[in-house]
């Protein structure tokens, strides 16, 4: 697939402009801060693109307004006290020193451990965190997978995890393999299935038309709730 991306400026905006062999022109804007995306077909110019901005001005200043004033994790120090989230809910970290292996362990409904050595970094002690992340993903995707690829009559070839700025997930059609976020291990586990579902139905349709919207209705109906308490929730600056 030909892919051509460069940015443009459009009323004091910085836009991103991908070009792709697609039909229609697609404008997005995504947290954390707001960053302005257009998909456009390879034949459409930059001036149409400016236009079709222009024309959405009043939209996507509503957007990065609303991205601005939703709650935002500080700068993570990895101390005993400090808040961080796992499955939507909100967990108060103490730091244990121990020379045996580094970990995480939840205590009860309120509180995460963290098994460190006295000499261990910022950078490592949040490297276990997200390797705790890491993991328990792992243990949920599958049982989400079982669950919904017979319903959607799809398969994926591959799934992986990974750390994404602009988005919770995404799906390489070609390969039928799909990426989720890391940043899902800290919301509910049902914006997890959201997102799931949301690129599995991609191997169906491929574009964010109405054929696919009526496929999420019709298998799940509730996905315009879950994207917005997904979007509505704490956001982390990488």
């Amino acid at each position: 697939m030909s892919i051509e991306s460069r940015n443009i400026t459009v009323s004091g905006l910085t836009v991103e402009v991908v070009r792709k062999p697609i039909k229609n022109l697609h404008l997005g804007v995504y947290p954390p801060q707001g960053r302005v995306r257009v998909a456009a077909p390879l034949a459409v110019d930059d001036e149409a693109v400016r236009l079709a901005v222009v024309g959405k001005l009043g939209w996507i200043k509503r957007q990065r307004a609303k991205f601005q004033a939703q709650p935002r994790q500080s700068q993570r120090r990895m101390i005993s006290g400090e808040s961080h989230y796992f499955l939507g809910r909100r967990y108060r970290l103490r730091v244990h020193e121990t020379t045996g292996a580094l970990r995480i362990a939840l205590r009860g409904a309120a509180t995460m451990d963290l098994f460190v050595r006295p000499d261990t970094t910022v950078e490592r002690r949040e490297q276990v965190l997200h390797d705790f992340y890491r993991a328990e993903l792992k243990r949920l995707v599958p049982e989400l997978l079982e669950k919904w690829q017979p319903k959607l009559g799809v398969e994926a070839r591959a799934w992986g995890i990974k750390r994404m700025k602009t988005k919770w997930g995404t799906c390489n059609i070609e390969a039928r393999r799909i990426w989720l976020n890391l940043e899902l291990a800290k919301k509910p586990v049902q914006c997890l299935e959201y997102i799931l579902v949301h690129e599995l139905t991609h191997l169906l349709e491929r574009h964010h038309n109405e054929h696919f919207t009526g496929l999420l209705d019709r298998h799940l109906p509730q996905w315009r709730t879950l994207r917005e308490e997904l979007n509505g929730s704490v956001l982390t600056d990488y």
